[in-house]
């Protein structure tokens, strides 16, 4: 009888053991799965960090979930009323466009060109744009990236806003508070509709007077600087400068100086550096470098996202300086017509970290009110149901990733701590933040104010910001597959809240 029981016997223990392996996976499936529709500000892990207690605005320990009656919505962060001083309506299309003759691309553009129209401001302009989606399929929104604009006009879909659809449209208005190099794009399905092309450049100029960080020198070179925006985006392989490949020539007369503002729209580093000529690093993220030393032979390097202001001189002898873009084209700053050949990238670096000269910051890093960790990971698991190596933050997988709550006016320091395997661009929104220390190693020349920060694998940056700007913001890697892939975490202040919601059925895919 024994031996007639074996089969059975196993075939109990094989399906027990069958059991024991696909039922947690199963739950593990179930769990990883997206809601149809959600909160962000209730799906994530809340961290306060250490520090004192934060309490919402009814006295209340806690952040205060997504449907509190008594708290703050992101509609009510606006900008002040009036009229604008610059009104401009940007109009997205889905369209085929020419990148060269003879070779189209299936594009998205801005009042008919990609990159869209660059938008020009002047320090402390109340800035109005009518966003009309005419034609981009599954809706689109316009954010300001490195504009510390008031929550309602940061246009993420799903947490400020819902997506434009086909035929609707959308007033954004903000204060360009502060002189620099910023650009604006796309944040509903972003990884899409960035490379794309809805896109273009944003630059805010000084106002009349306004103190320049760099000295009396660079004063005095970019108070008749001719000033190039030098937006770079790839379509497919070719890489464009203003939209078109290969060099963009600028006429410049010998002894003259150019600002070079540099933009990578894409999602990896772009290496930066100039050829003929030296140059200063006048503006890193549209905030100033002080004291900004004039440097030759060295690469700078612009992380997806981020900006950086180069200041270069027309050599006399009317021969040129190529600003090399990567080493596939450049901005070539000279008498026009002059013969320019590319040069190779140098073996040197460009530190921010000990570039320019120490000023004061504004904020007491010592005496942060709140610290927190953001730590980059990956590890296997499921993400909405799909097995594979999966990107963490503090160990958690979207969308149970971290909440980080502030109260206003709170000096916040943040340890960045890559762990992943892979660099990623760190990009916050509606904040600078200044780099305290690389690895433990204390930054030691001008404040490096940054909103787009590479961080290398097996990195750590401490960072600090004051929480000076209400809101829901979003802190995520701007390598924007990786932010589709769930790379994103949550800045939230005490007592604000959204009635925006994301998941499959909201229409709100802001990555």
């Amino acid at each position: 009888m024994a031996a007639d029981r074996s089969p059975v016997l196993r075939r109990v223990v094989a399906g027990l053991v069958a059991a024991a392996v696909l039922v947690p996976l199963v739950l593990l499936w179930q769990t990883s799965r997206v809601p149809g529709r959600f909160s962000v500000t209730e799906a994530g892990a809340l961290e306060r960090g250490s520090g004192p207690r934060v309490t919402t605005l009814d006295g209340h320990d806690g952040h205060t979930g997504g449907h509190d009656a008594a708290a703050t919505s992101v509609d009510a962060l606006v900008a002040p009323s009036g009229p604008p001083d610059v009104a401009v309506t940007f109009t997205a299309r889905a369209e085929r466009v020419e990148i060269v003759p003879g070779t189209t691309v299936d594009a998205y553009t801005v009042n008919g060109t990609t990159p869209g129209p660059t938008l020009h401001a002047t320090q402390g302009d109340l800035v109005e744009v009518t966003f009309v989606n005419e034609s981009v399929p599954g809706g689109a929104t316009l954010h300001w990236h490195g504009v510390d604009v008031p929550n309602a006009a940061d246009g993420v879909a799903g947490v400020t806003q819902d997506a434009v659809p086909v035929g609707g449209s959308f007033t954004y208005r903000f204060v360009a508070s502060d002189a620099g190099t910023y650009w604006y794009h796309s944040h509903q399905v972003s990884h899409e509709q960035v490379r794309k092309g809805l896109l273009g450049a944003l630059v805010v100029s000084p106002s009349p007077g306004a103190p320049v960080a760099g000295g009396r020198d660079v004063a005095r070179l970019l108070g008749d600087a001719v000033d190039v925006p030098a937006l770079v985006h790839r379509y497919g392989p070719r890489r464009t400068v203003q939209g078109a490949p290969g060099d963009l020539p600028v006429d410049v007369p010998a002894g003259r100086a150019a600002r070079v503002r540099v933009i990578n729209t894409d999602n990896g580093v772009l290496p930066v550096w100039v050829g003929g000529a030296a140059f200063r690093l006048v503006a890193v993220d549209g905030t100033d470098v002080h004291d900004p030393p004039e440097v030759r032979d060295r690469a700078v390097v612009v992380p997806a996202g981020g900006r950086a202001d180069l200041l270069v001189v027309a050599p006399a002898d009317g021969s040129t300086a190529r600003v090399e873009l990567g080493g596939a084209s450049a901005v070539v700053v000279g008498q026009d017509g002059a013969a320019s050949a590319p040069t190779r990238r140098p073996k040197a670096t460009l530190d921010p970290l000990t570039y320019g000269t120490p000023a004061p910051l504004g904020l007491d890093p010592a005496r942060a009110d709140r610290s927190f960790d953001y730590v980059v990971g990956r590890a296997p698991g499921f993400l909405d149901g799909k097995p594979g190596m999966h990107w963490t933050v503090n160990g958690h997988t979207y969308p149970d990733v971290p909440m980080f709550e502030v109260a206003q006016g709170d000096v916040v320091r943040m340890r960045i701590d890559n762990r992943s395997g892979v660099p990623h661009p760190m990009h916050l929104h509606g904040h600078h933040v200044v780099v305290l220390a690389r690895d433990g190693v204390a930054a030691s020349g001008s404040p490096w104010w940054t909103d787009s920060l590479e961080v290398g694998d097996g990195e750590a940056y401490d960072v600090a910001f004051v929480a000076d700007n209400p809101g829901v913001w979003m802190d995520h890697c701007h390598n924007l597959p990786h932010a589709t892939q769930g790379l994103v975490a949550h800045l939230m202040y005490t007592g604000v809240t959204t009635p925006y919601l994301l998941g499959h059925d909201s229409g709100n895919v802001p990555e």
